[in-house]
């Protein structure tokens, strides 16, 4: 009895399985796709700002020096975590919580369609406009 597979078998073996894999990839959408349909929820009392993480713990808001609290989540454009360390040096645009000492305790790295809307700035602003938690809008 021979152990040895025959030539042809393997080739028609191995275009089988190409064909399955290319298959499986034309039907399932790629995750960034699916994760830019999902509108996220922020909190009323985030605020929009502009972060840059200096050297983490210590970052820039809004050009002002901030420091991310302990256990702060950095939530990158797919919803995931992100690490301070990956995003050190990069100046990007979010929506923001602080903890009641004051450091950052929640960030949102936002996308450009959640950027392009209107979000207040500080809590004063805040205080002079509406919030619909459900269709995430500020209204006068």
């Amino acid at each position: 009895m021979s152990r040895c597979v025959p030539l042809c078998a393997l080739s028609r073996r191995s275009a089988l399985i190409a064909l399955a894999g290319a298959t499986f990839a034309l039907t399932v959408p790629p995750p960034a796709a699916a994760q830019n349909l999902v509108q996220r929820q922020f909190p009323a009392q985030a605020l929009r700002g502009t972060l840059k993480v200096v050297d983490a713990p210590e970052a820039l808001l809004n050009g002002q020096s901030a420091r991310l609290a302990p256990g702060a989540r950095i939530r990158g454009t797919n919803n995931l975590l992100v690490m301070s360390a990956a995003i050190t040096g990069q100046t990007l645009v979010v929506n923001y919580t602080r903890d009641s000492d004051g450091l950052l305790k929640d960030v949102w790295i936002l996308r450009a369609d959640e950027a392009a809307r209107f979000w207040p700035t500080s809590a004063a602003e805040a205080a002079t406009y509406t919030f619909d938690p459900a269709g995430q809008t500020w209204t006068h």
